[in-house]
């Protein structure tokens, strides 16, 4: 039986937006839409062999997302939003019902299909939770979309604690602030690390046919869009040689893409080194630590985690190469020291590190 002080999670998945954004960050971007995996069968005669591979190589575990959502209390709430119809979500449908997640039909009412259909159905149905079930303690929400940000705002000040999962490179860095902790989906638990090199690779390879099989027109607009079609493949490339942490991208995913369907643009490209971003929140939290008590206070390590967090939810010490938040503090020894008192781990700045220094 279900304590009563046990924390309550609600599950809210834009399906939509998890797959195509996955499937773009290993092919590229706008993949999903040349490629035509929309309306794509695997098991058809005709399926192109290279572009079923690529297919399968952007499968989506979402045994390992609702598994980190279960980490966080009793689920009582599950549910994924897409068009179930579309041959690319039916196959996922046996997956998503052996862990009773509750499948919401979204039909297409327009000829443009459901553009945003997935976000105001969403909100919509967070909203009503938030009043209908007032013992619902965590709100997480698996999606990248920068029009989740008002959700967000709006379930923390209904005094839930929000959890963003969304897919490197196309997640809005607005929407990772908006939550009080974000996780990118190849951080999660369970998730096998695919080499940026192999995917890349894969993506080249039979990119020709690829494009012929997303496109259905006639022998002359053919030949008029081969222009056109050149210089998308020379962006995608271009995308794919650029480092990951250039390509954030803020999507509006949707399996209804029609060719004037746009993608939000690109958030300013921040070359700026992870390294260097967690070293500086890791000061800052200790700064604001010491402003507390006394300079030379020892702070609990899992208080100033607790700080970093808060200040930026999307931190995570394993995407910078650290088994453990301890191992990521021990490499910072010129700026902190640690200690032991009993079970707790302690860390304090350096005497004279950090002082006077802008944030």
């Amino acid at each position: 039986m279900t304590e009563p002080n046990d924390s309550r999670v609600g599950l809210y998945i834009d399906f939509d937006n998890i797959v195509i954004s996955r499937y773009q960050q290993l092919h590229g971007r706008n993949a999903f839409q040349r490629d035509g995996i929309r309306d794509f069968v695997t098991s058809g005669a005709d399926a192109d062999p290279d572009i079923a591979a690529r297919l399968k190589a952007a499968t989506v575990n979402f045994d390992a997302i609702i598994d980190f959502a279960a980490s966080f209390g009793t689920m009582v709430v599950n549910r994924a939003y897409a068009d179930w119809s579309v041959p690319v979500n039916a196959s996922y449908q046996r997956q998503l019902m052996s862990r009773a997640v509750d499948l919401t039909q979204l039909f297409t009412t327009t000829t443009r299909g459901t553009k945003n259909g997935a976000d105001i159905r969403l909100a919509v149905d967070v909203v009503e939770d938030l009043f209908r079930l007032p013992d619902l303690t965590h709100i997480i929400i698996v999606a990248g979309d920068s029009d989740y940000i008002a959700l967000a705002q709006k379930s923390k000040r209904l005094g839930r604690f929000v959890v963003g999962i969304g897919v490197a490179g196309s997640t809005s860095t607005s929407l990772a602030a908006a939550c009080d902790e974000f996780e990118d989906y190849d951080s999660l638990p369970g998730i096998e690390k695919i080499d940026p090199s192999v995917s890349t690779s894969t993506t080249n390879s039979g990119r020709g046919r690829g494009s012929s099989a997303a496109k259905s027109s006639t022998t002359s607009s053919s030949a008029g869009s081969a222009g056109v079609a050149g210089s998308a493949d020379d962006s995608d490339a271009a995308a794919a040689a650029a480092p990951t942490k250039s390509r954030r991208v803020s999507t509006i995913p949707m399996f209804s893409h029609t060719d004037d369907s746009q993608f939000d643009d690109a958030e300013p490209a921040d070359d700026i080194d992870p390294q260097t971003v967690a070293t500086e929140l890791l000061m800052r939290a200790l700064q604001i630590g010491h402003a507390k008590g006394d300079a030379d206070e020892w702070l609990n390590t899992g208080t100033v985690k607790n700080q970093m967090r808060r200040m930026d939810p999307s931190f995570n010490e394993k995407p910078l190469g650290f088994r453990s938040f301890t191992d990521f503090l021990a490499s910072h020894d010129d700026m902190a020291e640690l200690a032991d008192d009993g079970p707790q781990r302690l860390i304090r700045l350096r005497p004279g590190t950090g002082t006077g220094s802008a944030a």
